[in-house]
């Protein structure tokens, strides 16, 4: 069982940078992929990022990339999202999620976090 608790989001202007945080419980971190999803109003949610078990690689969605930057301290059991020149189409709840084996497929994560909400003003 592994708990996971998002942090950092917030109101930002068009432009500007958040960094996203998510916090994990239990002694089993390293052995998880993680992965941020994103959900807008009335869209459904979409992959945004994602990280191996041992941050060797990470991949993003097409329109966050060279402005998103998934990164992971197994010591600390944390994994953030650091999101440069956000855009008002970044706005939504952000989750973080775990899953055994890196992998784009939301279906395919087991443990989720309650979401942070970002929202970029233009």
């Amino acid at each position: 069982q592994v708990q996971l608790v998002e942090s950092g989001g917030g109101l930002v202007q068009t432009g500007g940078s958040l960094r996203l945080s998510c916090a994990a419980s239990g002694r089993t971190f390293s052995s998880y992929a993680m992965g941020w999803f994103r959900q807008a109003p009335g869209k459904e949610r979409e992959f945004v990022g994602a990280i191996s078990r041992s941050g060797e690689r990470t991949y993003y969605t097409d329109s966050v990339k060279g402005r998103f930057t998934i990164s992971r301290d197994n010591a600390k059991n944390t994994v953030d999202l650091q999101m440069n020149s956000l855009k008002p189409e970044d706005t939504a709840v952000y989750y973080c999620a775990a899953t055994p084996y890196v992998t784009t497929t939301m279906g395919l994560y087991r443990y989720w976090g309650q979401g942070t909400q970002v929202t970029v003003s233009s």
